[in-house]
């Protein structure tokens, strides 16, 4: 059986299948969980991947005179948002042991990574690096499965822990973090067949599966996908619902 540290550390070796099948961060989500933030912040997107969340941040907060810096433990992913953006500084770690100096930054987000974390020990280590007032902000893009041939890709590939998490009531912090506020947003986003396939080979369970299990996972959204009508160039409406979260240290709800 595949182990929960080595689904989280899998996502390198489909690093092009994640860049290109995972959406992007809503920017008015981003810029809530950010809303706090003072001039020329400096933020720390942590589990950054290929950088789907670090290029909104970067962009919302470039007129603040932001420095953003993308901490990743995956070099196949850290290598991939390298290419994709320069400019950005980048530090090999993790959300429990993050390589960067006390109290450095005010802001510290993780896009669809928390679930991935023990929340007591991230907890702590970011409540380390951030200053005072610094904020905490997690966000997720989660496929919107009251669309019927939505819950059914989600059948095919299976759940992921991130959805088993916002099923099961929400993300938890410990200290030196307060209560969450929550928000979120629902968006469609559209998407060619090879876009489809792409956001389903990007999923650990999918990376992980045997062959066969990868065999049958293929065969079956290629018949959902032709029945929906993503074939060759046509474009289907993904939906999803955007969840973000955020609390500051030591704060009572925001």
């Amino acid at each position: 059986m595949v182990t929960r540290d080595e689904l989280a550390m899998s996502f390198g070796a489909a690093a092009a299948a994640y860049e290109q099948g995972r959406p992007d961060y809503p920017a008015e989500a981003v810029a809530w969980l950010l809303e706090t933030v003072g001039p020329h912040p400096r933020i720390a997107d942590v589990g950054a991947g290929t950088g789907k969340l670090t290029r909104v941040v970067a962009a919302l907060v470039a007129e603040r005179g932001a420095d953003v810096i993308a901490v990743e433990p995956d070099a196949a992913m850290l290598d991939a948002l390298r290419a994709a953006l320069p400019g950005v500084e980048t530090l090999v770690g993790t959300a429990e042991r993050l390589n960067l100096p006390d109290a450095s930054v005010d802001a510290a987000v993780f896009g669809q990574s928390w679930h991935w974390v023990d929340p007591v020990a991230a907890s702590a280590e970011v409540g380390r690096v951030l200053r005072p007032g610094g904020v905490l902000g997690l966000v997720w893009n989660i496929r919107d499965e009251t669309t019927p041939w939505v819950a059914r890709l989600g059948e095919i590939m299976k759940g992921s822990h991130a959805e088993e998490l916002l099923a099961g009531g929400g993300p938890v912090v410990a200290a030196p973090f307060g209560d969450l506020q929550v928000r979120t947003w629902t968006w469609t986003r559209p998407l060619t067949r090879a876009g489809l396939t792409s956001l389903v080979h990007s999923r650990s369970y999918v990376i992980t599966a045997s062959a066969d299990e990868r065999a049958r996972i293929d065969h079956e959204i290629s018949a959902l996908f032709d029945e929906i009508g993503a074939v060759g160039d046509a474009v289907v409406a993904l939906p999803y619902v955007t969840y973000a979260f955020r609390a500051m240290t030591g704060s009572a709800p925001i």
